[in-house]
């Protein structure tokens, strides 16, 4: 005790995180560092696998349905109009009627754009091949195979496709970056092991193949940009941040992950809401986390996440993004291209680098003169100057949700929803006080449990925030509340949203409730590494480890029944003790 008093913290992050591996999943990206560092990897959650068999998909979630309905299409030029009037801009049919030249156009942010198209102009695809000589002496790991594309030769572009293959061969596998920009002709797969906060489990794509992926994409990372080897991992501890969405078999099978798969000595799991709030050094906050896909709404009070607050959301960046290519379609702004978000990665990250450079929240029309790029079947990049218009209603698609159409999933096997351990447990009769984080939000239409609840809703931002912080109880602790929301995630940067949400969410408290005030508070650490930076503090200040699930016991019991360490579901993790020692 008096040595905690008198050391400085820098020490303590030193000592404790340097063995502390902090692991936080996303649907579109996965952060990963240790605890004793200032920033995580930030890494694209996704792996492409070679293929043997001609044919098939270069991205396995092309065989998603996508197509808009009818309903979904007026719904959507209804919600666009809606916005359109509270930015003081043309209705939709009067946007696309009218001549650009008779508008003002916006202020162009310079840096930003000479920064796309800098990086724009120096793209490559993607080295899929690999020295044979060094690949045949290296170990059939991931991690060996990261290394010997990181060091391979240059190849000889004058020799023959024959003499070039007897040289080289396909790498198996690629990750990260590199397998977004993967050429549409190369014979690569694409798949994303987690998408809208859930495990991407559908007919074409099989939970052990889900599970094998993120392995292959940890243990990458632990090899490549951690230098972890799998010798040392004995040694290191892991802090699993997970989604809210998350259920009780994820949770299970991510601790099957890190503990049997990747070797770690022990690991926890935390929720990022919780995570959130230490990020920031705070203790009781609204979370607002607005990720790439999916956003959640959850409220903590003195370190202890609320369950009846909690609000998931099934939209978050891409669909701006998807949103923006909307508009400008309609609009007949977008070039001639073929642009495909969804068959296309590299599609997807040119219009986010759009969004963050140009998209805001603010009154009147904004647009900008803007390179767009072309990506086709290997070529180089094509540039395409064009005006891009509306560039302040896509990111009002939080508020109005009817404008983002997300993709319609298909359904998973049934066994993947049949946990015999939580049958064992009779979790189900447990009273949550108002809900619970079981349901599979993106499998709507299938036939669950009636005991089993879903908390997925279609509202905008700023009803689900309002809902949630009037869900906490006490006057006291809504007022409080409403005076501490926290924006966190990718999309959290966008330009205007704090003003707007302190608007829109001072608009939506009904009149009856005594509460004047909202208030979002500024950020201490990056909105997109908040939840990784709290993971990182809670494992360095739990002394105790009274939740920590050790490897040996994780592998030979997993579930303890009857025990104190259960993971049968996620309010679990919310009520795990956690000893902090006060000075």
């Amino acid at each position: 005790m008096d040595y905690l008093k008198t050391v400085a913290p820098t020490q303590i992050l030193s000592e404790r995180g340097a063995n502390l591996v902090v692991i936080n999943l996303g649907s579109a990206n996965v952060r990963v560092g240790l605890a004793m560092d200032e920033k995580p990897f930030n890494v694209p959650n996704c792996i492409a696998r070679y293929m043997t068999q001609t044919g098939k998909p270069t991205v396995v979630d092309q065989m998603l349905n996508t197509q808009v309905t009818t309903n979904q299409h007026v719904d959507r030029e209804r919600a666009y109009n809606t916005a359109a009037s509270l930015l003081k801009i043309p209705f939709l049919d009067e946007t696309s009627s009218s001549g650009s030249a008779s508008r003002k156009m916006g202020r162009i942010d310079g840096f930003n754009q000479a920064s796309t198209t800098k990086k724009d102009a120096v793209f490559t695809w993607t080295d899929v091949y690999e020295d044979e000589h060094i690949s045949l002496a290296s170990s059939e790991t991931s991690a060996d195979k990261g290394e010997a594309s990181a060091s391979k030769a240059a190849p000889d572009v004058t020799d023959s496709k024959d003499t070039s293959e007897s040289k080289r061969k396909y790498r198996k596998m690629i990750f990260g970056e590199e397998a977004l920009t993967i050429s549409s002709k190369e014979p690569y797969c694409l798949y994303h092991p987690i998408r809208r906060g859930h495990f991407n489990v559908s007919p074409h794509y099989s939970a052990q193949r889900v599970c094998e992926d993120l392995t292959a994409i940890l243990d990458w990372i632990l090899l490549e940009k951690l230098h972890i080897t799998h010798r040392e991992r004995n040694s290191f501890h892991a802090v699993i941040v997970v989604p809210e969405t998350f259920d009780t078999r994820e949770i299970k099978e991510m601790l099957t992950i890190v503990l049997g798969e990747l070797h770690f000595n022990s690991a926890v799991v935390h929720q990022e809401g919780l995570s959130a709030v230490f990020g920031n050094g705070l203790s009781t906050a609204c979370i607002v986390n607005i990720g790439a896909q999916t956003s959640t709404v959850v409220c903590v009070e003195d370190g202890v996440s609320l369950p009846n607050t909690e609000k998931i959301l099934p939209f978050g960046g891409e669909d701006i993004c998807r949103c923006l290519l909307w508009i400008q379609r309609h609009n007949q702004k977008w070039p001639q291209i073929h642009t495909d978000v969804l068959a296309k990665p590299i599609d997807m990250l040119m219009l986010n680098q759009l969004k963050e450079s140009f998209c805001e929240i603010r009154a009147g029309e904004l647009e900008t003169v803007a390179t767009v790029h072309s990506y086709e079947e290997g070529m180089p990049a094509v540039p395409h100057k064009t005006n891009l218009t509306s560039l302040n209603v896509p990111p009002m698609g939080l508020f109005y949700p009817n404008l983002l159409v997300p993709e319609v999933f298909p359904q998973p096997p049934r066994q993947w929803f049949q946990d015999h351990e939580n049958m064992l447990e009779d979790t189900w009769n447990m009273d949550f006080g108002g809900g619970g984080n079981m349901g599979l939000p993106m499998w709507d239409s299938f036939a669950f449990s009636p005991s089993k609840p879903k908390k997925e809703e279609k509202i905008g931002l700023a009803e689900a925030i309002t809902s949630s912080i009037l869900s906490a109880g006490r006057i006291d602790l809504r007022r409080k509340l409403f005076a501490s929301i926290q924006l966190i995630g990718g999309a959290g940067l966008t330009k205007g949203l704090v003003s707007a949400v302190e608007e829109r969410v001072l608009h939506a408290i009904p009149p009856t409730e005594a509460i004047d005030t909202v208030q979002v508070l500024p950020s201490r650490t990056e909105p997109p590494f908040v939840t990784w930076k709290g993971g990182a503090i809670l494992g360095i200040l739990d002394f105790g480890r009274e939740a920590w699930i050790e490897r040996p016991q994780w592998m030979e019991n997993g579930i303890n029944i009857g025990g104190l360490k259960k993971y049968k579901d996620s309010y679990h993790l919310q009520g795990q003790a956690m000893y902090f020692i006060n000075p």
